[in-house]
């Protein structure tokens, strides 16, 4: 495999770049050698994405920036942002090569609304990205069953942890997918009842239906040689992720990535933030309104450069997530810095005109042990002073008026949110992202 490897790569625009820290992946590396390295990606991706991306030398053009402006890492505060709606209409914009060099095409999920947004990997690019960052944070190995119930299809979700899995962990991977043609949600579980996989990774939602449907087939999921679970695709709160470990019996860890910007952060077994691959990313963290990067410890909207992107650049790429940075050393014993999530800017609701984050309600609703594992939040078109919660209840919990107010009064004292609980029988279980918040006509 590593042969394989340096023949594609020897013709790859990163060579000159890698062969002069090729170091890095021989040992474990210091901070300083990678903000080393850091500072001569950005420079080297930032000359190549002004004289090869039409998309990036106008926005450099009419910032006034030049590649030689580049020197440091601050001065990437110097380079313009890059939001969500640029990358719409046109599936070409970033591109910085000839289509031909193009391998790989994904597409966005459309969650977001908006025409689509297409993501594209020269060979090269492709087999630098998608690292987890440092083997502790995923600790497989060979002779490992992997589940991989991400979807494949459009997504760069499941190729991209098909190809940590297999390539750079040498892991078996069973790409079950999540919902396509033949991957329905009774045949994976069989599929995982055969073949006793030691390692699993989905969307936190999809965890429970996977469960639900072993349940139905008594398929002792428990019982699976699983110690390892990876969540990603959809936020959670911790106090879902503990209802999911719990089911499964296993530890689950975050993921953080997009679409856009591929790896972002992982979760090590320590809980304690979402490590960053410095090799492959800058993370900053900038106040919404104005643009100004902020200190660690401060709020605000996540922005990432990806370092080994050259053909198809994205350079202060603003997520739309909000989090902040902590420098410290992981009590894991991993050097690298950690953020902290703190939800979506386009997912607030917003009550009694004060913004909410879903999954700061999400963590008092679930530790709430009679209500069950699906919900949503909804809130009214107009006039919304009230939070309505649409639940399922735990199993063998009986639906009353007086479990309705008790429950509404303890989530108003945790949260301060005036709430009203609506039992159902039951919700839908999609087998997309699982929409929380949903909108009715108010009065």
């Amino acid at each position: 495999m590593e042969f394989l490897f340096k023949q594609h790569l020897k013709d790859t625009v990163q060579k000159p770049l890698l062969e002069r820290f090729a170091h890095l992946a021989d040992a474990e590396p210091s901070l300083d050698s990678l903000a080393a390295f850091q500072e001569e990606a950005l420079k080297e991706m930032v000359a190549y994405a002004y004289e090869h991306s039409p998309f990036y030398h106008e926005k450099m053009s009419q910032a006034g920036i030049k590649p030689e402006d580049i020197q440091s890492l601050a001065d990437l505060a110097k380079m313009p942002f890059t939001i969500k709606d640029e990358l719409r209409g046109d599936p070409w914009k970033l591109l910085a090569c000839d289509k031909k060099d193009i391998s790989i095409v994904s597409v966005s999920t459309g969650t977001t609304g908006g025409e689509e947004i297409y993501i594209m990997y020269s060979w090269g690019d492709h087999y630098l990205t998608d690292s987890p960052g440092h083997p502790k944070l995923f600790n497989l190995k060979s002779g490992d069953i992997c589940i991989n119930a991400l979807p494949y299809e459009m997504s760069s979700a499941g190729m991209s942890f098909h190809k940590v899995f297999s390539e750079v962990q040498q892991a078996t991977v069973v790409n079950v997918g999540k919902g396509g043609a033949y991957s329905t949600p009774e045949k994976i579980v069989q599929v995982m009842a055969d073949l006793q996989p030691t390692a699993f990774i989905t969307s936190p939602s999809y965890a429970i239906t996977l469960a639900e449907k072993a349940a139905e087939a008594s398929i002792d999921i428990k019982g699976m040689p699983i110690r390892k679970m990876w969540l990603t695709g959809e936020g959670c709160s911790d106090a879902f992720r503990k209802r999911v470990e719990k089911i499964w019996d296993t530890r689950a860890n975050f993921h953080y990535g997009s679409l856009e910007c591929g790896v972002l952060g992982m979760e090590c077994d320590d809980h304690a933030g979402y490590h960053i691959p410095l090799g492959l990313v800058i993370l900053e963290v900038v106040d919404p309104k104005t643009g100004e990067v902020l200190e660690p410890g401060e709020i605000g909207e996540i922005v990432a450069t990806c370092l080994l992107r050259f053909n198809t650049p994205l350079i202060r790429y603003r997520t739309q997530d909000l989090g902040y940075i902590d420098p410290e050393p992981c009590s894991c014993g991993l050097p690298f810095p950690r953020f902290f999530l703190r939800g979506r800017l386009v997912d607030h609701l917003t009550i009694c005109g004060v913004n909410f984050s879903p999954f700061y309600l999400e963590e008092f609703l679930m530790r709430q042990p009679e209500v069950g594992n699906w919900y949503q939040f909804v809130i009214k078109k107009r006039n919304n002073e009230q939070l309505k919660i649409r639940a399922e209840l735990a199993q063998g919990v009986e639906p009353t008026p007086q479990l309705a107010d008790k429950l509404a009064s303890k989530m108003e004292f945790a949260t301060g949110v005036p709430c009203e609980f609506e039992f159902v029988t039951k919700l839908a279980r999609p087998g997309v992202k699982t929409v929380r918040v949903v909108q009715e006509e108010g009065e």
